[in-house]
């Protein structure tokens, strides 16, 4: 995979270099509320810009439906972009139109624009070939040279992800082999103890990744929605809890297994529920009630691990070498139900081995808790894209970019 610095070494002055940046920032209208993966990209644009280049940044937000969208323009983003840069980002309301191709014929060497979001156009999300294909033609006549940046975007087969890099010379941005790099290290070599704690709300989204940390991790802590399929297929009642009934026998065969291979898998012993889910928009008090994890009432719901478990999870992180977590332990983003993935955090952060952030709901709480961010060993952009390259899939964003 060749690097962006051997593309600087190479000569990138007047060389219009489309940058594919992964800018899905959570929206409050027109608002950015986590400017994390903007930030991401910055030291790409920013040296590429320094040396010369016509910079030229794509990417998608959110899922509209192939068309253009007033909701997911990228246009919050793109004015985000130039206040980081110190710099004026000119910004084409297309992807392959008019106003893409005068916006890019308009750049000097050093300036940056950002074109629309991509998934305006149906051919960046075409399942057909041919399709995806004609959109990636289009966006290679915007450009002389490709670099993949969008590390939370590698997992999908899409025109800008997958197909454009095998139509122009590329090369892997900074972010990518930071998250390259890291993930080599959750996968190769392990320092160990190697603990990953998992939450988030379903089961099914983390099956594939808890079937290959089977036989990898020396212990599994499991917290959020999730935890409520695990503590049923034990045989506990866990009331109006979520629950994924048809993934019980697979968790099941795989408590069996974690203890066949010496894994140890920690579940909560006791959880905070109440009647109803709280209000995320007021922040009204919701006076949840503490009770054991095996003893959860008929009418009540699971929100958050408990006092115990929070320290029982901590105590399992405190010696670890390694450690990779994905995935809130409840609903975070009420205060009332915020205690345990605030607990998981500072374990990380007061773990003496090296700590990884695995994108998606666990990056947003870290930042939205108020934690340092820059006291993680890492925070990836990408947490699908970690989940899938930690399951041994080949992501496609990344086998493009092999030479």
């Amino acid at each position: 995979m060749k690097t962006i610095d051997e593309l600087l070494a190479e000569g990138v002055t007047g060389r219009r270099v489309f940058v594919r940046a992964d800018l899905n920032v959570p929206l409050d209208g027109t608002t950015i509320t986590d400017d994390g993966r903007i930030r991401a990209v910055l030291p790409t644009v920013k040296a590429l810009a320094e040396a010369g280049a016509r910079v030229v940044v794509a990417s998608h937000l959110g899922r509209p439906k192939g068309a253009p969208d007033p909701a997911f323009s990228l246009g919050p983003a793109a004015a985000r972009l130039g206040e980081l840069l110190g710099a004026e980002v000119a910004f084409a309301t297309d992807t392959v139109g008019e106003s893409a191709q005068s916006t890019v014929a308009g750049l000097a060497d050093g300036q940056v624009a950002v074109i629309e979001n991509l998934r305006f156009n149906a051919g960046e999300t075409s399942k057909d070939d041919a399709e995806r294909g004609a959109f990636a033609d289009q966006l290679a006549a915007l450009a002389d040279v490709y670099v993949g940046d969008g590390f939370g975007a590698v997992h999908r087969k899409h025109a800008s992800v997958f197909d454009l890099p095998a139509r122009l010379p590329h090369a892997a941005g900074y972010l990518i082999a930071t998250e390259v790099g890291v993930l080599k290290k959750l996968t190769e070599d392990v320092k160990r103890p190697y603990v990953v704690a998992l939450g988030g709300s379903k089961v099914s989204d983390k099956l594939a990744v808890i079937d290959q940390l089977l036989g990898k991790a020396d212990r599994l802590l499991i917290g959020g929605g999730m935890v409520f399929t695990f503590l049923k297929a034990k045989g506990y009642e866990v009331g109006a809890s979520l629950l994924q009934e048809d993934q019980i026998p697979v968790v099941q065969e795989y408590i069996e297994r974690a203890e066949k291979n010496g894994v140890e898998l920690v579940l909560p012993v006791d959880v905070l529920t109440s009647t109803d889910f709280p209000d995320l928009k007021t922040k009204a008090p919701a006076n949840p009630n503490t009770v054991a994890a095996d003893a959860i009432p008929a009418d009540q719901l699971g929100l958050d691990i408990g006092p115990q478990t929070r320290k029982l999870y901590a105590s399992k992180l405190a010696d670890a070498a390694t450690v990779f977590w994905n995935g809130p332990m409840g609903v975070f983003e009420h205060p009332d139900y915020a205690e345990g993935t605030k607990a998981v955090a500072q374990a990380l952060l007061d773990s003496p081995g090296f700590t990884v952030v695995g994108g998606g709901d666990s990056a947003a709480a870290v930042r939205i808790l108020g934690f340092d961010e820059n006291a993680f060993g890492h925070i990836s952009t990408g947490g699908g894209a970690s989940l899938e390259y930690l399951e041994g899939k080949t992501l496609p964003g990344l086998a493009a970019l092999e030479d």
